[in-house]
């Protein structure tokens, strides 16, 4: 009978010092120091299968809560309030969540796009988004914090925000049809120049090579122009596409790839 070979551990990118690695039940989990110093929070790896009921089980006692609320993603920019005791306040398909429940966890899946995690130290609340180029143009970061300031009064300059892993710069190709649709979202000519970038290419590098979104950088401007300090935003700076080891991408893998999330729960007062 040939021996079990044991399956060794994968090995975890290097992350900047506000973001760190830890050994969860069910795998390799990333989180944000400044974060989770005012929420349980967590972004999860490949090592987690979210279709499995049990998995979700583990997934909130790593947070600390009771269970996990996901909705419907649709890459845009409606919400979706959790509210302690209540009914889901919103329709089924949201890409965004906002809770002031200490015992449900909100979480979004990803596979490229952008997870989004916001909390207010002062009222407790959190709140999750989803934000793929679609959900960008559409603001969907700005959409959370204006949510958190409609429904719990929450002061845009009082949150922290962690950007988890997504497609990056370097490997998210696009074309000029997705210029066009932030151009006629409205999002300022300046702006637009900074979250698509082009590499010189070809001979004596005078040829500009394919156009690249810089989908992270893009929603932590929107966060800042939304009122949440720079100082307060942290990025993870981690491309799925580049760290298929350990995280997961739609664009490397197609319909292959699995998802990670981004999950927080609202800190009991």
């Amino acid at each position: 009978m040939t021996p079990e070979r044991a399956v060794a551990p994968p090995v975890l990118p290097a992350v900047p010092d506000s973001f760190y690695w830890t050994g969860e039940a069910w795998g390799s989990a990333l989180r944000c120091r400044p974060l989770q110093t005012v929420a349980a929070h967590v972004f999860t790896t490949r090592q987690l299968q979210l279709t499995e009921p049990g998995n979700l089980r583990q997934l909130a006692a790593s947070v600390s809560a009771e269970r996990v609320v996901m909705v419907s993603q649709v890459h845009k920019a409606d919400v979706v309030v959790v509210r302690r005791g209540e009914p889901l306040a919103g329709g089924p398909e949201a890409d965004v969540l906002v809770s002031d429940d200490p015992d449900v966890a909100i979480a979004v899946r990803v596979a490229d796009c952008v997870p989004i995690l916001l909390a207010d130290p002062v009222s407790g609340t959190v709140a999750a988004v989803h934000a793929g180029w679609r959900g960008t143009a559409a603001r969907a970061g700005v959409a959370a914090v204006e949510a958190m300031q409609r429904t719990f009064g929450s002061s845009p300059a009082n949150l922290v925000a962690a950007i988890g892993p997504s497609i990056g710069a370097c490997c998210y190709e696009v074309g000029s049809e997705l210029v066009d649709a932030f151009a006629a979202a409205g999002h300022e000519r300046y702006l637009i120049d900074r979250w698509f970038l082009t590499r010189p290419t070809g001979r004596a590098l005078r040829q500009r090579g394919p156009l690249h979104l810089d989908v992270g950088g893009a929603n932590r401007d929107q966060l800042v122009l939304a009122g949440v300090p720079e100082q307060n935003i942290y990025l993870s700076g981690l491309c799925t596409a580049m760290n298929l080891g350990v995280l997961t991408s739609f664009r490397a893998e197609r319909e292959q790839s699995g998802r990670i999330a981004g999950v927080i729960v609202a800190r009991r007062l």
